[in-house]
């Protein structure tokens, strides 16, 4: 291999998978000295709250906190509710026991209920699907963007008590209700994390791999705000490389990325990404490094046409999620 600006490449010079390997020992430590110090000069917080879902992110997130400074002063917070994946206490009990770090559950299931999340959900998805109700469960899954040319369209896709599954295009006023409504479970998580940092003079530690931080696939003042985003830069595939370097055990390290969001087991490439992670790893990688489409499509086993599709779907995404990164704006700033 060689390295041309940083990055690796074949020694043809051409695109290669190997581009996102990292030296994972020495990530970690420079991960957690840059922690130490914005912990010491810039939040000036005793430690960290991390919300853990049983995900890679917010358990490499919580290893690399506690690597940083020390399980004492690391506190796990645990969220899940009526719609949470059934294993999700289970991978979070897990990586906590392995950290040995304190953890507090709290279950949102009530808070959601006083702000009518379940009936408000049910109804904007009786607007498409009139039967929704008791005994169902359902996700919003995303158009192929290598099989759709045109703009990106969602539907509803509900499972009924007798098994049979529907699946209906979304119209723009549903979709927007359901996503609002689930934002919900986002920004009660924060305002417990937050809660519970405050209790203990600790700071926020957010989860967003770069992938996810450059696509915009973050609910504002939920899951995207945090005082210190450690992974925000990695690739969700360095993630994983750092996730077996911190002995992060293997059934979270296989599972299937998930929103978790939903009802209906839901993997995030059918929700937002164009792609599995691996792919839209590369493909991102592409895009922020000016690499031809038909290097990358090679690479990816991939046509140059379908590549272009992401690569134009990457930039679509950065500019409606652009608010998403921005502070609150004023109008008139005094001097």
């Amino acid at each position: 291999m060689q390295v041309i600006n940083g990055k690796h490449m074949s020694e043809t010079g051409s695109f290669s998978k190997d581009v996102l390997r990292l030296d994972p020992e020495k990530e970690t430590a420079r991960i957690c000295q840059s922690l130490r110090e914005i912990m010491r000069k810039q939040l000036k917080k005793r430690g960290l709250v991390v919300g853990i879902s049983g995900g890679v992110d917010s358990s490499v997130t919580a290893a690399l906190a506690v690597r940083a400074l020390g399980r004492e002063r690391v506190l796990g917070l645990e969220m899940p509710e009526r719609h949470s994946a059934e294993e999700t206490l289970n991978l979070s009990g897990m990586v906590a026991c392995f950290l040995g770090m304190d953890t507090v559950r709290e279950n949102i299931s009530g808070i959601l209920e006083s702000v009518d999340y379940y009936k408000r959900y049910d109804a904007a998805v009786r607007m498409v699907v009139p039967g929704y109700g008791e005994g169902w469960k359902s996700k919003i899954v995303i158009s192929n963007v290598l099989e759709h040319v045109g703009f990106t369209t969602f539907s509803i896709v509900a499972q009924g008590p007798d098994n049979e599954v529907v699946k209906k295009r979304l119209p723009v006023t549903p979709y927007l209700k359901i996503v609002a409504t689930t934002n919900f479970k986002q920004r009660i998580r924060k305002m417990l994390e937050y809660y519970h940092a405050d209790c203990m003079n600790y700071g926020v530690a957010g989860t967003p791999n770069r992938l996810e931080y450059d696509q915009g696939f973050f609910v504002k003042l939920g899951d995207g705000a945090a005082d210190v985003k450690p992974i925000a830069h990695l690739y969700k595939s360095q993630v994983y490389q750092l996730a077996e370097f911190l002995g992060i055990p293997e059934e979270i390290r296989i599972r299937k990325p998930t929103t978790d969001t939903y009802s209906l087991a839901q993997g995030q490439d059918e929700f937002y990404f164009s792609l599995p992670y691996e792919k839209m790893d590369l493909c991102l990688f592409g895009k922020n490094n000016r690499i031809p489409a038909e290097q990358v499509a090679s690479a990816l086993n991939m046509k140059p046409v379908q590549v272009e599709r992401v690569y134009k779907d990457i930039d679509s995404k950065r500019s409606t999620t652009r608010y998403l990164h921005l502070p609150p704006l004023l109008l008139n700033e005094s001097s």
